[in-house]
Protein backbone atom coordinates (compact mmCIF):
# COMPACT_ATOMS: atom_id res chain seq x y z
CA UNK A 1 0.00 0.00 0.00
CA UNK A 2 1.25 3.49 -1.04
CA UNK A 3 1.62 5.76 2.16
CA UNK A 4 1.46 8.77 -0.31
CA UNK A 5 -1.51 10.80 -0.46
CA UNK A 6 -2.96 11.48 -3.89
CA UNK A 7 -5.37 14.28 -5.27
CA UNK A 8 -8.19 11.91 -5.20
CA UNK A 9 -7.85 11.26 -1.22
CA UNK A 10 -7.06 14.81 -0.80
CA UNK A 11 -10.55 15.99 -2.47
CA UNK A 12 -12.46 13.09 -0.79
CA UNK A 13 -10.57 14.39 2.54
CA UNK A 14 -11.93 18.24 1.61
CA UNK A 15 -15.33 16.97 1.33
CA UNK A 16 -15.39 14.61 4.48
CA UNK A 17 -13.07 17.05 6.95
CA UNK A 18 -14.18 20.30 5.77
CA UNK A 19 -17.75 19.48 3.83
CA UNK A 20 -15.53 21.65 0.59
CA UNK A 21 -16.55 19.12 -2.85
CA UNK A 22 -14.11 19.75 -5.03
CA UNK A 23 -13.48 17.33 -8.44
CA UNK A 24 -10.04 15.66 -8.16
CA UNK A 25 -9.63 16.72 -11.68
CA UNK A 26 -10.27 20.39 -11.23
CA UNK A 27 -7.91 20.17 -8.37
CA UNK A 28 -5.17 18.87 -10.24
CA UNK A 29 -5.92 21.68 -13.30
CA UNK A 30 -5.49 24.29 -10.48
CA UNK A 31 -2.73 22.45 -7.75
CA UNK A 32 -0.68 25.94 -7.27
CA UNK A 33 -4.22 27.73 -6.79
CA UNK A 34 -4.93 28.51 -2.80
CA UNK A 35 -7.30 26.55 -0.51
CA UNK A 36 -9.03 29.25 -0.16
CA UNK A 37 -10.10 29.70 -3.59
CA UNK A 38 -11.66 26.32 -3.19
CA UNK A 39 -13.11 27.25 0.14
CA UNK A 40 -10.96 25.33 2.14
CA UNK A 41 -10.25 27.43 5.59
CA UNK A 42 -6.86 26.52 8.00
CA UNK A 43 -9.44 25.27 9.94
CA UNK A 44 -10.51 22.75 7.03
CA UNK A 45 -7.18 22.24 6.37
CA UNK A 46 -6.39 21.23 10.37
CA UNK A 47 -9.32 18.70 10.22
CA UNK A 48 -7.32 17.31 7.07
CA UNK A 49 -4.62 17.21 8.59
CA UNK A 50 -5.99 15.47 11.92
CA UNK A 51 -7.90 12.52 9.33
CA UNK A 52 -4.33 12.18 7.83
CA UNK A 53 -2.64 11.53 11.23
CA UNK A 54 -5.06 9.20 12.44
CA UNK A 55 -5.18 7.25 9.11
CA UNK A 56 -1.44 7.07 8.88
CA UNK A 57 -0.55 6.53 12.88
CA UNK A 58 1.82 9.49 12.49
CA UNK A 59 2.05 13.12 12.93
CA UNK A 60 2.29 14.95 10.40
CA UNK A 61 4.54 18.75 10.72
CA UNK A 62 2.91 21.72 12.03
CA UNK A 63 3.73 23.52 8.86
CA UNK A 64 0.94 20.94 7.43
CA UNK A 65 -2.49 23.42 8.53
CA UNK A 66 -0.34 26.52 7.14
CA UNK A 67 0.44 25.30 3.73
CA UNK A 68 -1.14 27.47 1.18
CA UNK A 69 -1.75 25.38 -2.27
CA UNK A 70 -2.53 21.43 -2.41
CA UNK A 71 0.48 21.25 -4.31
CA UNK A 72 2.73 22.83 -1.08
CA UNK A 73 0.41 20.49 1.20
CA UNK A 74 0.64 17.02 -0.49
CA UNK A 75 4.59 17.49 -1.23
CA UNK A 76 5.21 18.08 2.71
CA UNK A 77 2.95 15.54 3.36
CA UNK A 78 4.36 13.08 1.19
CA UNK A 79 7.72 13.64 2.02
CA UNK A 80 6.84 13.19 5.71
CA UNK A 81 4.96 10.09 4.72
CA UNK A 82 7.79 8.26 2.39
CA UNK A 83 10.30 9.68 4.80
CA UNK A 84 9.03 7.15 7.71
CA UNK A 85 7.68 4.05 5.82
Amino acid sequence: MSSEVTLEELAALMKKAAGVTVDPHDLQARIDTPFAEFGLDSLGLLGIVGELENRHARALPTDAEKCKTPRDFLDLVNSTLTAGA
